[in-house]
């Protein structure tokens, strides 16, 4: 048993929903217990303190830093690691200049731990203890990834891309294969230690009738796992499926044929979605991550989270880096691009808004806020520790700050993996700035 001591946030709540006032948890001196990879206790310093057992470690935080549950990253393509920045034109055009030439190295499991090790460590630095991720079609670099995650407990969802068609041929998988590799992935990963197995059909586009199939049946197979793809990212690319799939309704109409839809499936990007798809997405509880710096890089588009979240029929809405189309491992800069978008979308997004959806409102989206996202007796220990003046110009910016819902405008508008003090992963000190 230790604890942390300090000033802390969370939510108790949607403020979407119920507005920040009753959503938002702010203690000016609390006390966080950590035991066992769990929050013991969370709440008042004066409270808590004499609760302690002799002799527990308290590490007492200075006056500029703030607790908060881990970040958490919705969607995000680890592979992708060594090809952030690469320019390219659009979706399509990038995808095969550089992803596909990237991936097809996963087939060497030395390459992909190096991979994983790397991208896992920068996570940890920029204060994300839990992502839905993204391997490639080689069921080594499921492997790397999960025994990698595994030596540092961090709760993680992977899983190996299905595709068989419109990639290159070192990347194409078939529809048995790809079903067998992945049933063999699941029996070996989901639910061992912190790891969780995603489905993963990279797209309609690079999957073929039989594999979206095939892709349905096996998650229908093994309940409690998790399913990710991509929707509606590029105007092009709705125009593609139709191509591909004349015979459904729309894109989103192909995964929910191929029973793709429902509870803990999340879809990336989901910008060009009619209306009739955002009602489906609420009807069947299917997820959206919210992807701005990616969608910004690649020009695919504007997402409408305000539209998204529209009260007849809110969707389950995530934020999530997408790397790496993304530019950043950090969330605070994915949500400097979310408020961003939102500006441009003519709704603003609040801090408060932003830093939910960084933590519990991810969580939610990923069915898993009954294990992360929240600080709360009960809940798996990822912690982290924000620094709210990380540099010179925010420790300068943050002389004017009136309020806490300014001191966290000014984190999420100005700063980057530097604001991170400490990570926690299941109660253990994994990363520490200094």
């Amino acid at each position: 048993m230790h604890a942390l001591r300090g000033a802390a946030l969370t939510f108790v709540a949607d403020p979407f929903e119920v507005g920040v006032a009753a959503a938002l948890r702010h203690e000016s001196d609390a006390l966080v217990v950590m035991e066992a990879g769990k929050i013991a206790r969370f709440g008042p310093a004066s409270q808590e303190l004499a609760r302690l057992p002799p002799g527990t470690p308290v590490r007492q935080l200075g006056p500029d830093l703030l607790i908060l549950p881990g970040f958490i990253d919705s969607h995000v393509h680890y592979p992708q690691t060594q090809i952030i920045g690469a320019h390219g034109k659009q979706l399509i055009d990038w995808l095969n200049q550089y992803t596909f030439v990237a991936e097809q190295a996963f087939g060497s499991k030395e390459h992909a731990r190096e991979v994983a090790r790397v991208f896992l460590r920068e996570c940890l630095r920029a204060g994300t203890t839990t992502a839905a991720v993204y391997c490639t079609v080689h069921p080594e670099s499921v492997d790397a990834f999960f025994e990698e995650s595994a030596a540092l407990n961090t709760r993680m969802l992977a899983g190996k891309v299905l595709m068989d068609r419109n990639a290159p041929s070192g990347l194409l998988d078939t529809a048995q294969q790809g079903y067998d590799d992945s049933k063999a992935l699941i029996a070996r990963w989901h639910g061992r230690g912190r790891q969780l197995y995603c489905v993963t059909p990279r797209f309609a586009a690079s999957s073929t009738h039989e594999q979206m199939r095939m892709a349905g049946q096996l998650w229908a197979e093994h309940p409690g796992t998790w399913l990710q793809s991509h929707v509606a990212e590029t105007r092009e690319e709705v125009a593609w499926i139709r191509k591909l799939y004349p015979e459904r309704a729309g894109y989103l109409d192909v995964y929910d044929h191929f029973g793709q839809l429902g509870p803990r499936a999340i879809y990336g990007h989901g910008i060009w979605l009619t209306e009739h798809e955002l009602h489906r997405c609420h009807d069947t509880g299917t997820a959206i991550a919210h992807c701005p710096t990616s969608n910004h890089f690649l020009g695919s588009g504007l997402f409408n989270l305000r539209n998204a979240l529209k009260k007849q029929r809110p969707v389950r809405v995530a934020l999530a880096t997408d790397l790496g189309a993304g530019t950043s491992f950090s969330i605070l800069q994915t949500l400097n691009a979310a408020y961003k978008t939102a500006q441009l979308r003519g709704a603003s997004l609040s801090a408060a808004e932003g830093f939910y959806l960084a933590t519990r409102g991810s969580a939610r989206a990923l069915y898993l806020d009954d294990r992360i996202g929240s600080l709360a007796a009960g809940m798996e220990a990822d912690v982290i520790v924000l620094d709210l003046k990380s540099t010179p110009a925010i420790e300068f910016r943050m002389r004017a700050c009136e309020s806490l819902e300014e001191a966290l405008f000014v984190q999420m508008t100005m700063a980057d993996d530097r604001a991170i003090d400490s990570t926690y992963v299941a109660g253990a000190l994994v990363h520490e700035r200094r």
